[in-house]
């Protein structure tokens, strides 16, 4: 089950989308849902919905007349050589993942840190000779 509509994303986006990339919104709406749902399925709806729709911009790209890829940090181009370069930041295009923002939105916070392996050994099993 989708969170949000085809529709939804095209609303946010400066363009149409083609009918392929149509196809593959769909697919990737629920591809986030299952996302989302694994992470934080107690997510209020419209957090969900809001999440997959920033979630499958960012991996259709931004598309348009310059072919700018969504994420990219920096860029070059060149004329009569024919040479283009982009740098892509957090994340990779084409691929589904939480941005500091929807992580921020479903409240999963920065999860840093780490825990011993040991702690869930009961005591009987780590008691030394």
């Amino acid at each position: 089950m989708a969170y949000a509509e085809v529709s939804d994303v095209q609303a946010r986006m400066s363009r149409t989308l083609s009918e392929s990339e149509q196809t593959l919104c769909e697919a990737l709406l629920e591809d986030a849902a299952v996302m989302i749902d694994e992470v934080k399925p107690s997510a209020d709806m419209d957090i969900k919905k809001l999440v997959s729709i920033r979630m499958v911009i960012r991996a259709v790209g931004s598309g348009g007349d310059i072919g700018v890829p969504i994420g990219a940090t920096q860029g070059s181009m060149s004329a009569l050589g024919y040479s283009q370069s982009w740098t892509v930041g957090s994340g990779s295009v084409g691929e589904l993942y939480f941005g500091k923002s929807e992580k921020s939105l479903l409240g999963l916070g920065n999860r840093i840190g780490s825990r011993s392996p040991l702690e869930r050994i009961p005591e009987k099993e780590c008691d030394l000779p």
